[in-house]
């Protein structure tokens, strides 16, 4: 990634303001560290020389200024790369999760670091922010006018920085390229080591259950010890890189020092003249030095900023256009002909050709052995994959539009949805209710609740994060609950009572006829309760075309 990519200031617009004050900023800073020296070469010659003290007074006064100034500019720019930092994490992450919910599952199935890239890697932006960006303006300005102040004092150190200031960025880009492989290999290391651990905990109940625990254990070590290995390689490179940038400054500003010295003893520099050389040729070097230090601390965010843009840059999958849904409610149906679905590294489409029919006021189930695609048949519905084959028609109010033709943004708002493994925020199973349907009273909530099963359930009685302070049943009811308290035209069930005793499944499938009778319901299920309940069954299989079952009373 470039040190100020252009994919930054389009897709974080925070950045643009962040820069123009990094810019204001560092011609604060550069003018106050002319005036320093200027300053501090006028006192130190008058006491030399031996200057009237209440000119040195006057030159004492204006250094605290200065001194203080530099501090003020300091805080600023601190405080306004943590403010920017801020604004374009927020950003980047709005976007990045705002982009691949919209590639869907196929895409993003290959991308597994989304998470990681959306928390600590994004989160890695603060040391570009807050440390490379504002010291590469200086690296910029900085040096500038220090030659410029030089220039009409002594052209000869002029020349020598001008010519010896080239050499830092030239190894900064060699050191450079080697850090940025570095950091490829590390953040590798780190999707790795980030992905295998979350499954290894997500199981760890079945993998104690079947005594693999500790074999899980030492491949998770062993992948902790290539990510301690390659972090350690990029420190060494950073150190390395560190002494390499300290050596050629130090080289050069000794370069400087001995030619000031040597005209001072021949008499062809001044002494004011000279002490102001010596101390700014110093200063045109200190930035680029720190940004040669500080691009270590920013490699991080670069790289992880560097994958979010190839993220971002990916082509969503074509959206339709037509933002007028058909009513549902007014003789509505869903027609699935010939859907098929593919799927990358797998042979044959699941499901393969489907032909589905639910109209309103109808339960429609869809049962067959695990892995023919269900599910993915739901996902479809959703909007979330893309058929390889196959057509969804969606009818009602007297309008027929095909499913890839719909907006699918426009789509949802129509769509219930309770997903075989419902997730549930951190807050109150109110809250989490509540998300259905924003806005809605208190008593619907509770109606919600008592109609699957959850009347003896406090609704302000906290989650957790995942729900995990809630039973598995639990869960399921609550997000049945949130069905439930939508009442959406379209209602899409995938194993809505699995885990639930045959008490608790009664009220729930009781909530389901309830929302069928205005609603078209197409509900994934192995349990016999729910297949009974049903007025159609689809049985989908892996080797033959899915039949139609009629269940009558």
């Amino acid at each position: 990634m470039k040190p100020l990519d252009p994919r930054l200031l389009r897709y974080a617009k925070a950045t643009r303001a962040h820069l123009a004050v990094s810019v204001l900023l560092g011609l604060c800073t550069a003018a106050l560290v002319v005036a320093q020296a200027e300053l501090l070469s006028r006192g130190i010659a008058r006491v030399v020389t031996g200057g009237g003290r209440s000119a040195l007074t006057t030159i004492l006064v204006g250094l605290a200024f200065v001194v203080a100034g530099r501090a003020i500019v300091a805080w600023f720019q601190d405080s306004a790369a943590q403010r920017s930092s801020a604004r374009v994490k927020s950003q980047l992450r709005g976007q990045l999760v705002a982009r691949a919910a919209a590639l869907g599952p196929d895409a993003t199935a290959a991308r597994a670091e989304v998470a990681t890239l959306a928390t600590r890697g994004i989160d890695a932006l603060d040391g570009y922010f807050g440390q490379y960006l504002p010291q590469l303006v200086l690296a910029v300005i900085v040096p500038i006018a220090v030659l410029a102040r030089l220039l009409p004092a002594d052209l000869t150190a002029t020349v020598t920085i001008a010519l010896t200031l080239p050499l830092i960025p030239v190894f900064m880009i060699l050191v450079g390229k080697a850090t940025e492989a570095s950091n490829a290999k590390r953040w590798d290391a780190l999707g790795r080591l980030s992905h295998h651990f979350l499954d290894v905990v997500t199981g760890l109940q079945t993998l104690k259950l079947f005594g693999r625990a500790k074999a899980q254990a030492e491949s998770v070590r062993r992948t902790t010890d290539r990510y301690r290995t390659t972090t350690m390689a990029t420190l060494r490179i950073a150190f390395l890189s560190s002494l390499v940038l300290e050596l050629i400054a130090t080289l050069s500003v000794a370069l400087v020092a001995v030619g000031v010295g040597l005209r001072l003893v021949d008499g062809g520099i001044d002494l004011r003249t000279g002490l102001l050389v010596i101390i700014l040729a110093p200063e045109a070097y200190l930035p680029l030095r720190q940004v040669g230090a500080r691009y270590h601390a920013a490699a991080d965010g670069l790289a992880a900023a560097e994958r979010t843009f190839a993220i971002l840059e990916t082509p969503p999958p074509p959206n339709g256009t037509i933002t007028c849904v058909p009513d549902l409610r007014d003789r509505g149906q869903i027609r699935i002909e010939g859907l098929s679905v593919a799927h990358p590294g797998r042979t044959g489409p699941a499901p393969e050709p489907t032909d589905v029919t639910a109209s309103l006021g109808e339960i429609v189930v869809i049962r067959g052995p695990s892995g023919t695609g269900k599910t993915t048949l739901l996902s479809v519905l959703l909007g979330a994959r893309r058929p390889a084959g196959g057509t969804v028609t969606i009818s009602g109010g007297g309008l027929h539009v095909s499913l890839a033709d719909l907006d699918v943004a426009a789509w949802r708002t129509h769509l219930a949805w309770v997903d075989q493994t419902p997730y549930l925020f951190h807050g109150t199973v109110a809250d989490n209710v509540g998300l259905a349907k924003p806005g809605a009273d208190r008593a619907a909530v509770r109606s919600a609740l008592d109609r699957c099963g959850l009347s003896s359930m406090d609704a302000d009685a906290p989650v957790g994060e995942g729900g995990r302070l809630l039973s598995a049943g639990e869960r399921r009811r609550v997000a049945m609950a949130r069905a439930v308290l939508r009442r959406a035209p379209v209602v899409l069930l995938d194993e809505p009572t699995a885990g639930l005793d045959a008490e608790t499944e009664r009220e729930v499938l009781a909530a389901v006829t309830a929302l069928a009778a205005d609603s078209v319901v197409i509900m994934v299920t192995h349990r016999p309760a729910a297949i009974a309940l049903a007025d159609r069954v689809f049985d989908i299989g892996t080797r033959s075309r899915p039949t139609d079952t009629m269940v009558t009373a």
